[in-house]
């Protein structure tokens, strides 16, 4: 049984900017820059709470800033907030940097078996998934090519289908969605929605409102690295 609990979040980076006339400032983009234990800091999150549990799919939308792919990271762990708490029920799972991991000088598929001992799969269990990676990523005899051969596209592909190919309790992604051509988009969207009704919690972030109704039955808005609303996602809601 998966659970992802919230409490209170804020997170502070240091700001090094020049020096304020004021107490507060807040730019249309970006957290509030703000005075915090006598020093001055970016606000990225503020008191951001929610729980989701078995089968919520949470989608996050705002603009560039807003604090979305921050919160992503503090629920992977890659973050620690300085007030607050995340709690985590399950095996978490992220998409949050699809290069993060690969070896340059290492094939596609050598990378893959290296990623999927990462995780902790055995052998075995990463023989069973690369047919499917294979067919996903389209990349035929690349995959035996080094990766640093590789355009941009080719490795967005294959950074998708590795980590969308573990299975993990809780799933994180970061607007990954969009990449790529027309046909492959289509796929990735098939894909989400395929890991949004396998997975026991789903957290997405994306500018796109049609795939967060898609996939998603609650929305977050952030604004300033602050909560402007929490939507539930009704069927009606979910008809585009």
């Amino acid at each position: 049984m998966a659970r992802l609990i919230v409490d209170n979040v804020s997170l502070y980076f240091p700001y090094s900017g020049k020096p304020l006339e004021s107490e507060k400032a807040v730019a249309k983009v970006g957290g509030a820059i703000v005075t915090h234990n006598g020093r001055t800091c970016v606000r990225a999150l503020h008191n951001i709470s929610f729980e989701l549990n078995d089968g919520d799919r949470l989608g996050l939308v705002g603009h560039n800033g807003s604090g979305k792919s921050t919160l992503l990271r503090v629920l992977a762990g890659i973050y620690k907030p300085q007030a607050g708490r995340v709690i985590t029920e399950g095996k978490v799972g992220n998409a949050l940097n699809l290069n993060l991991g690969f070896r340059p000088e290492a094939s596609g598929r050598r990378n893959i078996y290296i990623k999927g001992m990462i995780a902790g799969l055995t052998r075995a269990e990463i023989n069973a998934i690369i047919p499917e990676i294979e067919e996903f990523t389209e990349l035929g005899p690349y995959l035996s090519q080094p990766f640093h051969t590789y355009s941009q596209g080719m490795r967005m592909r294959l950074g998708l289908a590795i980590a969308t190919a573990f299975r993990h309790d809780i799933l994180l992604f970061d607007e990954w969605i969009g990449a790529g051509d027309a046909s492959f988009r289509r796929k990735a969207e098939q894909r989400t929605a395929e890991l949004a009704q396998g997975s026991s919690i789903l957290v997405l972030a994306s500018h796109n409102q049609n795939i967060i109704a898609k996939n998603c039955d609650r929305k977050l808005t952030l604004e300033n690295g602050e909560v402007r609303s929490d939507e539930k996602l009704n069927s009606e809601t979910l008809t585009i």
